[in-house]
């Protein structure tokens, strides 16, 4: 008679050792019963199965059958061949979201996990290395009272159109959780940040404060910048002028919460826009605006504690300033012939300003987003024309020098020098000799 093969757990293998004591008057029921942590009347039942069936009694009669709730295999099947067509680089929920809004196959996570495990899309996780204790930052009671800010590169558009690697510009609400703007730019410099919060502070009003990293837009790290407190970038002049406070984080974690959205974003945003067809900059940031933030905001933002908006509307003098203050402001000094040299271009000043303009005065240039160039002095805008060259010096004012090519003054022309004999050097000489015998 051919040997049946039972696969058993440890813990069965335990319970049927016990149970054939029992049956050997080794053991008795009620021994057995604190042993396994059971009733009297369960081990009376186990040993009966045992007696009858030996070890395959003690085993659910149900194992190895195929489940009654099972998938049909043509819905399996159809499951299957959609993950690998079009999901199959999805997580577990967001591939089920689709599954269900898009295919009408609605089924637990768990079930399409399975499926993905099986078919070899999904690969499991092994469990991270328990760190020491980090307890979170308490929220924000109120909305517009913090805004945590940060730019990523990625591959947000998996190179199509000849895309490669570009910079999401996010902000969330510290509050909420909610994204407040995103936009995609070339990179996390000055200007892209400047044209962001100037659209931001346009639209919502002026939040309390913006937390941000140390990267070298936000903050000056060298040594003597961070000795020398009146140092700043021109971010931190710009959120000066607007009396919003800007807070430096000192490390990823201090800002985990938009660290977090951009590892959602780096999975969910990239495929969802692979899906609508997403493929140059200008379509990426309508689809943010109009499809993708209300999804997030709605699905993921949570209440604040409090209620109100702490946003600020902007003065009217702010609001007249706004271009100056989101522009990169530099220092110039004005030239005795009144010109100015900015960005390799000299630009001289007209007769004609609204406020008196001296040599060397200190001018502030402002580089607008738009390209433009504004000079401002004592909160004045100078009027100017560019040169198509650097100005020459004129002859008049060229003093003479060793080297010059002008004659020499009248002045220097009668010049004579004395001669050996001449008094004044006798003079000179006898005081030389009259030290010289004191000694």
């Amino acid at each position: 008679m051919p040997h049946t093969i039972i696969s058993m757990s440890q813990k069965e293998v335990d319970r049927y050792d016990i149970i054939k004591r029992v049956i050997r008057k080794e053991l008795k029921g009620v021994e057995a019963a604190k042993l396994l942590g059971l009733s009297s009347r369960q081990v009376k039942r186990l040993k009966v199965a045992v007696k009858k069936h030996q070890a395959k009694g003690l085993i659910h009669g149900n194992r190895g059958k195929p489940s009654n709730r099972r998938i049909p295999e043509s819905e399996r099947e159809k499951i299957v061949e959609i993950l690998k067509n079009k999901y199959g680089d999805f997580k577990l929920t967001h591939a089920s979201e689709k599954l269900s809004g898009i295919h009408n196959l609605t089924y637990d996570p768990k079930t399409i996990r399975a499926i993905q495990i099986a078919e070899g899309l999904w690969k499991q996780r092994r469990g991270k290395k328990k760190r020491g204790h980090r307890s979170w930052r308490p929220r924000k009671e109120r909305y517009g009272q913090m805004q945590q800010f940060d730019g990523s590169y990625h591959d947000w558009f998996e190179g199509r159109d000849g895309i490669g690697e570009a910079c999401l510009l996010l902000s969330i609400d510290d509050a909420r959780g909610k994204i407040t703007k995103a936009k995609f730019d070339a990179h996390e410099g000055v200007f892209p940040v400047f044209g962001f919060w100037k659209e931001y502070i346009l639209v919502h009003g002026k939040p309390r404060s913006i937390y941000v990293d140390k990267y070298s837009t936000y903050k000056m790290n060298q040594k003597v910048a961070v000795e020398n407190h009146e140092t700043r970038t021109q971010f931190q002049r710009a959120m000066e002028s607007l009396h919003i406070e800007d807070i430096s984080a000192h490390s990823p974690e201090a800002k985990g919460r938009v660290e977090r959205v951009f590892e959602t974003l780096q999975d969910r945003l990239v495929k969802e826009m692979r899906l609508a067809g997403v493929n140059t900059w200008e379509e990426g940031n309508r689809y943010l605006e109009e499809i993708f933030i209300p999804w997030f905001n709605k699905r993921y933002a949570v209440e604040a504690a409090e209620s109100g908006d702490l946003h600020q509307p902007l003065t009217v003098k702010e609001k007249n300033r706004i271009d100056s203050i989101f522009s990169r402001h530099t220092s110039r000094v004005v030239h005795n012939d009144f010109t100015i040299s900015f960005d390799k271009t000299w630009h001289q000043l007209t007769k004609q300003q609204p406020v008196t303009v001296c040599k060397k005065d200190k001018v502030t240039v402002e580089k607008r987003l738009d390209g433009r160039l504004h000079i401002r002095l004592r909160d004045k805008s100078l009027n100017y024309e560019i040169l198509p060259e650097r100005p020459k010096r004129s002859s008049k004012t060229i003093p003479w020098v060793l080297g010059a090519t002008q004659e020499k003054p009248k002045a220097l022309q009668s010049f004579k020098k004395p001669a050996h004999d001449h008094p004044w050097r006798q003079q000179a000489r006898a005081s030389i000799l009259a030290k010289q015998k004191s000694h």
